[in-house]
């Protein structure tokens, strides 16, 4: 009997959050050097990650595409690209059109922005209707001080209790938020767009380690996209902050790249059929 085709192995992006406090131009030439497949773009205060052109040109300098376009979403970017969100999230979109991105990750609003996360659900929905690009909402997680929990995100840090066309599963997430990665993955089902690989050891801090270095289940997640219709990208969005020179950046780096082909070159386990009596 033919063996069934296998789904073709997903690219490996870095995100240029995973060279911080290096630039976004560091992280084009670092992912060339490593041969990851591409990048994906956090926007943030670095001016040339919210410049379509000088993106465009360190691609082509250093033939490495834009796979992401990771919209401003962050604290520290309330003022990058308006401060209304749905304009960030269309120049966001227009980004991604522009550069040949298929992907555009945004995370659920902060509890705070009231109108924003009120429309959010019915508006990610019609901004997705509108273009190619996939709006894949990424899972998030409570806020924790010593014994207290807040709920920073609405309508749920676990976007799975709301309906999406395309998720964003992170690793490095699931792991603060002390939930099951694997039943949320199962969760988001063919709705699972995009994979944020990172690890983590349940800390109330966002800990982004390497993957292999946490308790989250990166390899299995790894192995069993090949039993999935999975068709998007896995992206290395790991801390390198604490790295004493750029050698060891790199080297953090590379690890979490070959971590990642490794296991999706991995065989998954396949219930063997039980034998006729």
């Amino acid at each position: 009997m033919a063996k069934p085709p296998r789904t073709p192995t997903p690219k490996v992006a870095l995100s240029t959050a995973s060279v911080y406090p290096e630039s976004t131009a560091t992280a084009f030439e670092i992912a060339a050097r490593l041969g990851y497949d591409g990048v994906e773009v956090m926007v943030w205060t670095d001016p040339v990650s919210q410049d379509i052109d000088a993106l465009r040109r360190l691609s082509d300098r250093h033939g490495v595409p834009v796979l992401a376009i990771h919209a401003p979403c962050l604290l520290i970017t309330q003022r990058v690209w308006s401060t209304d969100p749905w304009t960030k999230l269309r120049r966001a979109r227009a980004a991604a059109e522009r550069l040949g991105a298929s992907t555009v990750v945004v995370h659920p609003p902060f509890r705070w922005q009231r109108q924003y996360a009120r429309d959010f659900v019915s508006g990610i929905w019609r901004m997705a209707d509108e273009t190619d690009v996939r709006f894949a909402v990424e899972n998030m997680y409570p806020w924790r001080y010593r014994d207290r929990e807040m709920l920073a995100y609405a309508p749920e840090w676990d976007v799975t209790k709301d309906d999406y066309r395309h998720f964003t599963v992170d690793l490095s997430h699931t792991a603060t938020a002390r939930t099951d990665a694997a039943a949320m993955v199962d969760r988001m089902g063919d709705r699972l767009a995009h994979i944020h690989l990172a690890d983590g050891n349940g800390s109330a801090k966002d800990e982004h380690l390497v993957p292999g270095r946490g308790t989250q289940p990166c390899a299995e997640l790894l192995a069993g996209l090949a039993r999935t219709s999975f068709d998007g990208h896995v992206v290395i969005e790991v801390n390198t902050r604490r790295a004493m020179s750029s050698a060891e950046r790199e080297a953090d780096l590379a690890e979490a790249l070959a971590f990642t082909r490794a296991h999706l070159a991995a065989v998954p386990d396949v219930p063997k059929p039980a034998r006729r009596p």
